[in-house]
């Protein structure tokens, strides 16, 4: 079903179009805004965020609030969903995306296929597809189970593979890792660490939190969306407090330097120009994006900045932030490295 045109209103979108095996599990199309968000079924809508993978999305806790009184967990870069479940049946009916009216019209539409009726009749109980439902919450509880297989998650990158003594980093990889794991010189981690060591054989590169970094709007996308702000975590249904505005789940960096473009609403095309925005909170030099020979934009949420974790560390010279990319790229899983070979 993961990879069935038919389960979309048009009958030309699944969920491989969005989560494309050969890209890492993102949307690799360039329909809009140079591939910033992604095409509904329709031809004609369009997400309002950059669709992000579903590479290792498995390991994410189901949404819940910390003792901290901080979010953490749960599926979409807002946590709307909780578990895999709940997000496997999200995009079917999201008018946005595959838009398809309703869970019982998603079970009719897999009903049609008779090798499917047969699967659900054994493996969830002769009948469940009569009940549109028990039908829908089945459906999508193949797909996340689907989900969960080691085709997501493979841990055979470089970095897995140094790991266990079958590779070796380069010195400039070296110097990378020692620069991210660091909360002297980059405080990366602080974020983007989920277990306690980095020699962890399952490590994620998240720790599933959602924080603000002062990501800037982009453009094209907010003038298609009529000036709409993204407020992030914010929108999640279940959130009032306005401390929350302007926050998204952090993303893992497994397959970071093949799933751009880079953060939630698209707006860096290239890795190197995301490590560079963060050397920006500590670096004075780094006053332009070399993406539009401008400076920076401004904050989409310029409240709820998280500068306790960004305004630390030296400013990182040249070499230094290529170091970092260089340790990010051996974070490809071995079947997509072949697409290293076209970045810089």
């Amino acid at each position: 079903m993961f990879f069935d045109t038919n389960l979309s209103k048009e009958r030309n979108q699944s969920c491989a179009t969005c989560h494309d095996i050969a890209n890492g599990f993102v949307d690799k199309r360039n329909d809009v805004f140079s591939g910033a968000v992604s095409l509904g079924s329709d031809g004609q809508s369009v997400g309002t965020r950059n669709t992000p993978t579903a590479a290792y999305a498995a390991f994410s806790p189901p949404f819940h609030r910390m003792k901290d009184g901080e979010y953490r967990g749960g599926q979409f870069l807002d946590g709307r969903s909780s578990d895999l479940v709940e997000q496997a049946q999200g995009s079917f009916v999201n008018p946005l995306e595959m838009a398809l009216p309703d869970g019982a019209a998603v079970v009719d539409r897999v009903k049609e296929n008779q090798r499917y009726v047969s699967l659900f009749n054994d493996l969830y109980g002769d009948g469940i597809l009569e009940d549109s439902e028990k039908g829908y919450v089945a459906i999508a509880d193949a797909l996340a189970t689907f989900e969960k297989t080691a085709l997501f998650m493979p841990f055979d990158s470089k970095y897995d593979r140094v790991l266990r003594g079958e590779d070796k980093f380069t010195p400039e990889e070296e110097l990378g890792k020692t620069l991210f794991f660091s909360q002297q010189f980059t405080n990366c981690n602080a974020c983007h660490q989920l277990n306690p060591s980095p020699f962890y054989d399952q490590e994620t590169f998240t720790n599933f939190e959602y924080r603000n970094i002062g990501v800037p709007a982009n453009a094209p996308l907010t003038a298609h969306n009529n000036g709409l702000i993204d407020q992030g975590l914010l929108d999640h249904p279940e959130i009032t407090d306005p401390a929350q505005a302007g926050k998204f789940k952090v993303p893992s960096l497994r397959n970071v330097a093949v799933t751009g473009p880079y953060m939630h609403n698209g707006v860096f095309q290239d890795l190197r120009t995301v490590v560079l925005f963060y050397d920006k909170y500590n670096n004075p030099t780094r006053t332009i994006n070399p993406e539009t020979g401008k400076p920076w934009g401004e904050p989409e949420v310029a409240e709820n900045i998280d500068f306790a974790d960004l305004e630390v560390g030296p400013a990182l010279p040249d070499q230094r932030v290529d170091a970092i990319v260089a340790f990010l790229k051996t974070l490809t899983d071995k079947r997509y490295e072949p697409l290293l070979e076209s970045k810089p």
